[in-house]
């Protein structure tokens, strides 16, 4: 049987940052996820945020990593032709006490080497966010704040590492996992695997994850966030994401703008111990609303068209990053709560010294695939692009989403790409995602996947098995 040099347990963004990262060198990986689709876990509720840094502790290993991270996203976006935007970021105080703490903020944040900051008065307030409530006295700029995908960050990180060689296995839930001589054993629904070394990136279940290597000293409590989506007619509602000033367990409530163009306003954070609760709440929705209209007072609940809840992976104040001696070769990457994502190439490069520091040699390829080739998507780009687009390919011109745009080419080449349920292609493509919800798209979509995974209509689910659209035929 083979034995892997490195084995990756979570295949969201932490998962499939590292994975890509170990592409660089001669080694077999394996990445391992429990889902049917890659970013169904943590990732697929995050905000999307990339963090410049300004509101983690200048000694923590978060702040860090999240400075270290917001700059090599930029790199990183440029090779894989992520849609990362800057944006800006504007923590906001209301009144002179407030103000102190924004200071404080800003000496923490410039200990850590966040570049640009600088406070604003109200009159540049006025000028650059005429829609904050005028209430607002100053704010703490941070101009290499941004905003990305965080699926289509998954994704693209994903099929890159693909492409340098790592083994991408889904619907492969670890059971056990057994130290044997110099190796680990980890017995999944689906196989065996062997490895030399092994990397826990597992979100909610890292803990879970960690016992079965008797290494118990951590635990992860959900933290839920409730989140609501505006129409895409408000994306210039704001122009920089709007912070009030953080509480001790959160950011607090944001105006967040996507790279997908809907604002979204959140969002909560309830500990919780279900760590498969995703519901909302009427609560959640009032507590979001009042303290989103606080920012922004012209918010109206008629704007909102969707709402999630994710969990956050608590597992005390800073993320957990270390070599496990207990059980060499197994590293721990948990706690993964925001900044995460924006840390998440400044996790993969510490993972890699790790491994390196406890003997996995780190031989770089000859050839490294550093760049993959932009993905087409009709809402992001002008209308005479897409006349040339339709010349070469009628599909394009076969429009299946009305709500963003969204072709028959699009969706079949997301199938291409790895989609196998209508999350992922909602995900990937952004159809079912406007204010219609899929009503007119989703049958359409359902034939494409039934079409081109040779799968029947009733085998078509919306996240996995168990998630079936339709029983049976009639």
């Amino acid at each position: 049987m083979k034995i892997y040099d490195v084995a990756i347990i979570g295949a969201g963004v932490i998962g499939t940052s590292i994975a890509r990262e170990l592409s660089r060198y001669r080694l077999d990986v394996a990445l391992l996820e429990k889902e049917t689709e890659l970013a169904f876990g943590v990732s697929k509720s995050n905000s999307g945020i990339i963090h410049p840094g300004t509101q983690n502790p200048p000694a923590s290993l978060k702040g860090k990593l999240c400075v270290q991270g917001n700059f090599l996203i930029r790199k990183i976006s440029k090779e894989l032709n992520v849609d990362f935007k800057e944006v800006g970021e504007l923590i906001v105080a209301f009144n002179e006490d407030e103000i102190k703490e924004l200071l404080r903020l800003k000496k923490e944040a410039e200990f850590l080497g966040v570049p640009g900051l600088k406070t604003v008065d109200k009159a540049w307030l006025k000028e650059n966010e005429p829609n904050l409530n005028s209430v607002v006295v100053c704010g703490l700029y941070a101009p290499t704040a941004g905003i990305i995908s965080p699926y289509r960050f998954v994704y693209d990180l994903a099929e890159n590492a693909i492409k340098n060689g790592v083994e991408i296995h889904t619907e492969t839930k670890v059971i056990d996992i057994i130290r044997v001589d110099k190796y680990f054993e980890i017995v999944t629904s689906k196989e065996l695997f062997k490895t030399k070394y092994l990397i826990n990136a597992a979100g909610l279940f890292a803990d879970d994850i960690s016992k079965m290597l008797t290494i118990d000293d951590f635990r992860i409590k959900p933290r839920k966030g409730e989140e609501f989506i505006l129409d895409k007619k408000k994306e210039n509602l704001t122009n920089h994401l709007i912070f009030p000033l953080p509480s001790k367990i959160s950011k607090g409530v944001l105006i967040i703008k996507t790279a997908d163009g809907n604002p979204m306003i959140g969002p909560t954070a309830e500990d919780i111990e279900d760590k498969e609760d995703f519901s909302t709440s009427d609560s959640g929705f009032s507590k979001v609303l009042l303290s989103a209209r606080r920012l922004i007072p012209s918010i109206n609940d008629k704007d909102i068209i969707s709402y999630f809840a994710g969990l956050r992976p608590v597992a005390g104040d800073d993320f957990i990053i270390r070599h496990e001696s207990k059980a060499p070769g197994f590293i721990n990457v948990a706690g993964m709560q925001s900044p995460g994502l924006t840390a998440s190439p400044a996790i993969a490069l510490l993972v890699a010294d790790i491994l390196k520091n406890n003997g996995l040699a780190l031989k770089k390829k000859l050839i490294f695939h550093a760049h993959r080739k932009k993905t087409i998507h009709l809402f992001a780009i002008p209308l005479p692009q897409t006349k040339k687009l339709i010349k070469k390919d009628a599909s394009y011109g076969d429009i299946i989403c009305r709500c963003e745009m969204v072709s028959a080419k699009e969706i079949q080449d997301a199938i291409k790409r790895g989609a196998k349920t209508m999350d992922g292609v909602k995900f990937r493509t952004r159809a079912q995602s406007g204010r219609c919800h899929g009503s007119f798209c989703t049958t359409r979509i359902m034939k494409i996947l039934a079409e081109e995974t040779q799968t029947p209509l009733a085998g078509i689910t919306k996240r996995g098995k168990g998630s079936e659209i339709i029983k049976e035929r009639i």
